[in-house]
């Protein structure tokens, strides 16, 4: 008796490694669209799509020929509809691959101490102004750029170029300031700019008490590689954003160990 021989796919070691990148992309891909109306669009142009194969194979050539206008624009339309997601995958793909990322990581290593405490001595007066805000209700939204895109903030800022203080940060939040109402920019340890009107995030899923300024924290961490504080006028509460994600209700010492590792 003779049985059929089962021909089995041959996998190498490139095939497991093609596989796991794959999957580490599309991974990547649903983070930067979770929880956005990016999702919803996404789900629809699948869905078209899924109709044009449909309805090609029954041979309905009137939906057919309508579906597939869609189809063959469909790498132009998905980087027109998805911009901001593509220009968040490319700052992600950039940033892992940054140069400078890696000589910052190498000096963390070999020389942690002196590190964290030159990075100390640079965040403490930003967490005296937050601790003295967070005890007068007094809002405020600072944001730590990595990459200080001057076209992209100082269209709608005022520039400072100022040394970090808790004084000063402390000044313009102040809520009879003329610079209170917007973000402050810090980078390259400096206060680059303050009263910024940052893009405000599109994610469907916040919570209902989020406010412009807890939407534009998170907004500008999507559309940069930035961090930023949040400080809420009604509570007082600090909630911390990064990559498109907020951390709330915030202690002092996270606070720290957050700024630590980001700034």
């Amino acid at each position: 008796m003779h049985f059929p021989e089962l021909n089995f796919p041959k996998f190498g070691i490139f095939d497991v490694l093609d596989i796991l990148l794959v999957a580490f992309l599309i991974y990547q891909l649903y983070n930067l669209i979770r929880g956005t109306i990016a999702a919803n669009i996404f789900i629809g142009l699948i869905t078209i799509y899924l109709v044009y194969r449909i309805v090609d194979a029954l041979h309905m050539q009137m939906l057919s020929g309508i579906l597939s206008k869609f189809a063959d624009v469909g790498i132009i339309a998905i980087i027109i509809v998805f911009q901001q997601e593509v220009r968040r995958f490319l700052l992600l793909v950039g940033k892992n691959a940054s140069l400078q990322r890696n000589k910052t990581w190498w000096k963390y290593f070999f020389g942690k101490a002196d590190v964290e405490k030159n990075n100390y001595a640079r965040i403490k007066p930003i967490i005296d102004a937050c601790k003295s805000m967070k005890q007068t209700r007094t809002g405020a939204l600072i944001v730590f750029a990595k990459y200080y895109d001057e076209q992209f903030y100082q269209n709608s800022c005022e520039v400072l170029d100022a040394k970090i203080s808790k004084r000063v940060l402390e000044s313009i939040f102040q809520k009879n300031s003329p610079l209170h109402d917007g973000a402050v920019v810090i980078s390259e340890n400096k206060i680059k700019s303050a009263s910024c009107i940052l893009p405000v995030t599109e994610k469907a899923d916040l919570p209902a008490q989020f406010g412009l300024r807890h939407r534009a924290g998170i907004g500008v961490t999507e559309a940069n590689d930035a961090t930023a504080i949040i400080v809420s006028e009604e509570t007082g509460e600090i909630s911390y954003a990064k990559q498109g994600r907020i951390k709330m209700d915030v202690s002092f010492a996270e606070l720290e160990k957050l700024l630590n590792k980001d700034f």
